[in-house]
């Protein structure tokens, strides 16, 4: 442990090395990553139209939620922009080019560009959505911003991305299982390529924080409980439509992916508890007091949360979607 006067830029380029040397596991390299073409019809081949008809057959087959959901996915994955401006904003980071810190965001924003991508074409080629109203709602995403509650605290943001990139993999993972339920099991297959690269952002995110617990425990045990108080907002909470308040379409979009179980309020608190888990937060020692208190209420929120999930009803109204034709 360092001294506790130590700043948030001192712990960062204390634990600067760690990321360099690790960046080769933590990301992959260009040339074993894979591309969105290669879930796709080839447009170069002759059996081009014939795959294209094929896919469609199979996207007539989703259920309306589950293709709302999976457009509401698509579209927080188009707003990669707005995450990569965020990631530039927070303080303490050396963004210098050759900077550990600067080549995990550089290569990190690289391979969540192939998500937008893949969904995006995939959309496009099912011909069961509306384009442009897909579009315009991404583009309003972009614009509008979004507030995390993180303000420019890395400690805070680690928080949120390893929380933000769990529930994206599950959300990813879910919505293939139902795919392939339905008869598409090529969607089911870039589904899961996605929620792969989720996952180990993920862990790459939460090893951050276990490195900072172990040099800086009271300041990031505080980082957690606020982010825990404020509650982890997902980064497309203002998305909407064209005509529609900022904001509603997302709940709208929520409501369909609780109705299928893709993700709950349940899936909320399982994440919190598997990452009271893997930071053995019961375990972290050199807590000044006032930490000490900000861990006694991370520890009892999971039981709360779940009293307050047992209570909550599943959504039954349904919402028709701009996007869905």
């Amino acid at each position: 442990m360092i001294a506790t006067t130590t700043s948030r830029s001192e712990v960062l380029r204390h634990i600067e090395p760690f990321l360099r040397s690790n960046l080769g596991t933590f990301l992959k390299s260009v040339e074993e990553s894979w591309q969105p073409s290669d879930f796709l019809p080839d447009s170069r081949l002759d059996t081009f139209f014939d795959e294209v008809k094929l896919l469609r057959e199979r996207a007539g087959e989703l259920s309306y939620d589950l293709l709302a959901v999976l457009i509401g996915d698509t579209i927080t994955e188009e707003a990669l922009p707005n995450y990569e401006a965020w990631f530039h904003e927070l303080d303490d980071l050396d963004r210098d080019r050759d900077n550990g810190w600067a080549q995990w965001i550089r290569g990190w924003t690289a391979e969540e560009n192939r998500h937008g991508d893949l969904l995006n074409r995939y959309l496009y080629l099912s011909g069961r959505v509306n384009m442009r109203e897909f579009e315009a709602s991404t583009q309003h995403l972009i614009a509008d911003g979004f507030d995390l509650g993180t303000a420019h605290d890395p400690y805070r943001a680690f928080v949120y991305t390893s929380y933000q990139e769990a529930a994206t993999n599950l959300s990813h993972r879910r919505v293939g299982t139902l795919a392939r339920k339905a008869g598409d099991a090529s969607l089911s297959k870039l589904c899961g390529m996605i929620a792969g690269d989720e996952a180990r952002h993920a862990r790459v995110y939460q090893t951050f924080v276990e490195k900072i617990f172990e040099v800086d425990p009271s300041e990031m045990m505080l980082a957690f409980e606020d982010m825990m108080r404020k509650k982890i907002v997902m980064p497309a909470h203002y998305m909407r439509e064209l005509g529609v308040e900022m904001g509603k379409t997302f709940g709208h979009f929520t409501d369909a992916a609780q109705r299928l179980g893709v993700y709950t309020s349940q899936d909320y608190t399982d994440i919190l508890e598997g990452l009271i888990t893997t930071w053995k937060v019961d375990q972290v020692t050199g807590l000044n007091s006032t930490a000490e208190k900000a861990r006694d209420y991370i520890m009892a929120l999971p039981n709360r949360l779940r009293r307050v999930a047992d209570r909550m009803p599943v959504p039954k109204l349904e919402y028709k979607f701009k996007w869905i034709e």
